[in-house]
């Protein structure tokens, strides 16, 4: 393989990281500059890298550097950039159609992801489906039917949680009081409990702040994301099992990061072997395309036609990707994962043994895993001395280095992470 990568395959392939301009390079600057100069200032900007093109699990920017793809754009490209089998899905269905609205009329994709989704989640007995857009439409439609199906009004999620930035997703976020600063009053009959202690919302909520049967649903990430990638204590979603069961509340699996595989199984909450009631996909359902899906059982979906709705929710391209997806997911990509993200937190443990005074733990599931530094500074630092030396890499949590790789990634990439990761280090 040489130097210049002309195929998206043949990116994939090429030698990583491969750094031929100081970092930004005068392409990537001018970028910038024109981005900092029109876009929103409400985008974040993480390192200075401007992507141009991608294959596998790297990403080469415009100034032709290549970096090995650690965050798969926020656990969202699952099958890797540019998969051949997801492009040539898009490629296919754009030439038949590209849009029409599944809200108002029944779409062959749209009912055929619905479908392989329904049979695909751990939920007791049969499920329907909602699509939408983004993990955060997801989690408003969630909000919807809960209320729509038991007549309840009040919603308990946890501190450190991420369900979105829209006014009725964000109520439930809490993961940075930054995201909620100055968009008050927040919805009301939103309740947070901490992520992960056992008797909390029976001895704390229902004692002092609402009664159960005031609750409609409580939302979980089955593995914590932006909070820091935290995996909950065995037997404490079971507990949460039992406590809506007990009360007629609505169990939610926020799993629009942990989902589609990415942590060894095709969804997360099935590591403790918990039925939820609803579970909640985004980010790598379709590879990049923008889609997500409410799915749930089937006597929840109570409200009528008309009642929750979506015009692009379930597009005919980004179906067609999502089939591709699943396709790849179910066919090899979540033992991909389960195996290559042993491998992955076997070897960051021996870093943490070699470097104690700076790692705190290594956690995680698949390919989901945290590193915890001693303080945000040191994690913030570790992001971006790997960005220097090619490996993109984000942080999370209050002092956390996230690796979320497509799910695609082999272990020689692994290793290469690793080693960059160990240098960073010292």
């Amino acid at each position: 393989m040489t130097d210049q990568a002309t195929t998206a395959d043949d990116l994939a392939l090429a030698a990583v990281p491969h750094l031929v301009t100081e970092l930004p390079g005068p392409n990537a600057r001018e970028w910038i500059a024109r981005d900092a100069a029109v876009v929103s200032p409400s985008m974040a900007r993480v390192y200075d890298l401007v992507p141009a093109r991608g294959g596998g699990c790297v990403i080469e920017d415009v100034d032709a550097n290549r970096f090995l793809d650690f965050n798969a754009g926020i656990a969202v490209t699952s099958t890797g950039h540019c998969h051949p089998a997801v492009v040539e899905a898009i490629e296919r269905q754009a030439r038949d159609l590209i849009h029409y609205c599944g809200s108002d009329w029944a779409m062959p994709g749209y009912t055929e992801v619905c479908e392989r989704l329904a049979a695909s989640v751990p939920i007791e007995g049969p499920s329907r489906v909602f699509l939408a857009n983004s993990g955060t439409e997801a989690v408003e439609g969630a909000i919807k039917l809960a209320r729509a199906a038991t007549g309840r009004p009040n919603v308990i999620a946890f501190l450190g949680a991420f369900h979105g930035r829209s006014l009725g997703s964000l109520s439930l976020t809490a993961s940075k009081a930054m995201y909620r600063g100055g968009f008050g009053p927040l919805q009301s009959g939103v309740y947070h409990a901490p992520y992960g202690v056992p008797g909390y919302i029976e001895d704390v909520l229902f004692r002092h702040l609402t009664v159960p049967d005031d609750v409609a649903a409580i939302i979980v990430e089955p593995l914590q994301g932006e909070g820091g990638y935290l995996v909950p204590p065995p037997g404490w979603m079971a507990e949460l099992r039992d406590l809506c069961d007990r009360h007629g509340i609505v169990l939610v699996a926020d799993e629009v990061q942990s989902g589609v595989g990415r942590t060894g199984t095709m969804w997360t909450i099935e590591h403790d072997g918990v039925a939820p009631d609803v579970v909640l996909s985004g980010k790598g359902l379709a590879s990049g395309l923008p889609l997500a899906a409410v799915i749930g059982k089937a006597d929840l979906f109570s409200w009528g036609p008309g009642r929750h709705g979506s015009t692009f929710g379930g597009n005919a391209v980004a179906c067609a990707a999502a089939l591709a997806t699943l396709d790849l997911v179910e066919g090899g990509l979540t033992q991909n994962a389960a195996e290559v993200g042993a491998h992955l937190i076997e070897g960051l443990q021996k870093v943490q043994a070699e470097h104690p005074d700076q790692i705190v733990d290594v956690r995680g599931r698949g390919l989901m895993i945290g590193v915890e530094m001693t303080d945000h500074d040191a994690a913030a630092a570790l992001e971006q001395a790997c960005f220097r030396a090619g490996l993109l890499v984000l942080t999370c949590g209050p002092a956390a280095v996230r690796m979320a790789p497509p799910l695609v990634v082999s272990t020689d990439q692994a290793d290469i992470a690793l080693g960059i990761l160990a240098t960073a280090l010292r």
